[in-house]
């Protein structure tokens, strides 16, 4: 997957995004790739590990031959997938994250997150999430049907309604619509609250990278 565009981030957060690209933003395969990568026993959010080590070990990590696709993905091909986003903000404006997660048969095929600002909104986040969960989809699988289910009734009025959408979309909405006019069939499910929502844990760690820094 190419790398997806983000708000500002630190030096150190762009660095780690720069990881989460090579391994198609599977957020938990890019971290544990740092952590081997560290000197020692620290990592990447470990306290005691220093910004320059984080550094070095991405560039270690950056300088080999990326992983092969073929571990990280199955074919999906035909099968009713759920897609769950969720994206969330620290502040409002603050260290903001993105997630997504795919699933056929009920089981995840996809486990994604990335930073997305170190000074975003939430609403930033929320398009963000959806942006990333429709790249993986359109490049890993051909599904037969899709369900998104998502929390953010701002997303939802502005993609399938008839909201006047935000500012925040500019970056993610031409190509959010061009992946929903792709799929065969899609429809979405509003996530209450207190509903679960998988791509929330995502997300929640992308805001962790999105604090790293100053780097």
């Amino acid at each position: 997957m190419d790398r997806l565009p983000t708000a500002t981030l630190s030096p150190l957060a762009s660095r780690v995004d720069e990881v989460l690209t090579v391994y198609d933003y599977e957020i938990r395969a890019a971290i544990d790739a740092i952590d081997a990568a560290v000197s020692g026993f620290g990592g990447l959010f470990d306290p005691e590990t220093t910004d320059g080590e984080i550094r070095t070990a991405i560039d270690e990590i950056l300088a080999r031959d990326p992983p092969s696709t073929g571990e990280r993905r199955r074919e999906i091909d035909g099968s009713d997938v759920v897609l769950y986003v969720d994206g969330g903000s620290r502040g409002n404006p603050g260290p903001a994250g993105a997630g997504a997660v795919l699933r056929a048969d009920g089981e995840p095929f996809a486990e994604l997150g990335r930073p997305v600002g170190s000074r975003a909104e939430n609403n930033t986040a929320e398009y963000a999430a959806l942006h990333l969960g429709l790249e993986a989809l359109a490049s890993r699988c051909d599904p037969g049907t899709v369900e998104i289910r998502i929390d953010s009734m701002t997303v939802i009025n502005d993609i399938w309604g008839d909201g006047d959408g935000v500012a925040a979309a500019a970056p993610y909405r031409p190509a959010i619509l061009d992946h929903l006019s792709a799929l065969p069939a899609c429809e979405w499910t509003h996530l209450a609250d207190h509903e679960p929502n998988p791509a929330d844990a995502r997300a929640a760690v992308g805001a962790d990278i999105a604090a790293l820094g100053p780097g």
